[in-house]
């Protein structure tokens, strides 16, 4: 309920949906009565902790429920905003967009509401603050390799590669990265073993963006220095079906 709440602070969530939310898919005999009860129990874990505000931060309204506070309380909102300011930084002014950035993922602490149900709406921004937080660390990493710090950038993308190999931008950045520091052999491996787990679990080829960068590293292309190297392609595909 919190979590559900949270995702629309300063907004009422009516009951019915809050029920839906909630219980869908399970039989309750009484939905409003479980409701209330959830309520009661809610106010009493958050409350003593917000006293010193004064008043109720969770309020009853006409058919629903409310949890008053701004939006930018809630972290979920702090992390999209600053993710967002983190790329449009990132062109102009990457030293600034690094810090943003990192404070931007520093406010995760584990999974997207992690333990707060399996409703659509939880299910839904669970699956929108996960794929932003992939999406803030290839800005990231892109900013790293804009003000030049390659050792970092290639540290934390061998990461993101092993967890996330199907992730074609991931692999665009480390194989930059480490053409940049002299390893273009380490880059075109990358390329193969890369196109080898699309083939064999997706059964597609890599995309436009990720192809053309093979294409540049076999040519060494004076290209691959410049800060647009490292920059997000705009309305390429990501793969090719076979």
């Amino acid at each position: 309920m919190l979590a559900t709440l949270a995702l629309a602070a300063g907004r009422a969530v009516s009951n019915e949906d809050l029920v839906d939310e909630l219980w869908s898919g399970h039989a309750i005999g009484n939905s409003r009565n479980a409701l209330q009860a959830t309520g009661t129990r809610l106010r009493r874990a958050i409350e003593p902790a917000l006293s010193r505000r004064g008043g109720s931060v969770l309020r009853g309204v006409n058919n629903g429920y409310l949890l008053e506070v701004p939006a930018e309380c809630v972290d979920g909102n702090r992390f999209l905003d600053l993710a967002s300011q983190g790329a449009v930084h990132l062109p102009m002014r990457p030293e600034r967009s690094l810090e943003v950035l990192q404070s931007a993922l520093d406010l995760w602490r584990g999974p997207a509401l992690l333990d707060a149900g399996d409703g659509l709406r939880v299910r839904g921004a669970a699956a929108l603050f996960d794929e932003r937080r992939l999406t803030a660390c290839e800005d990231l990493v892109g900013a790293l390799l804009s003000v030049g710090d390659e050792a970092r950038a290639i540290a934390e993308l061998r990461q993101l590669v092993a967890l996330h190999p199907l992730r074609e931008r991931f692999c665009e950045l480390l194989m930059v990265a480490l053409y940049r520091t002299g390893r273009q052999g380490e880059a075109l491996d990358l390329f193969r073993w890369t196109r080898g787990r699309l083939d064999e679990e997706l059964g597609i080829q890599p995309g436009a963006p990720l192809q053309r960068l093979h294409a540049e590293i076999l040519a060494q292309d004076p290209v691959l220095r410049l800060p647009a190297a490292v920059l997000p392609s705009q309305g390429e595909p990501a793969a090719v079906s076979r």
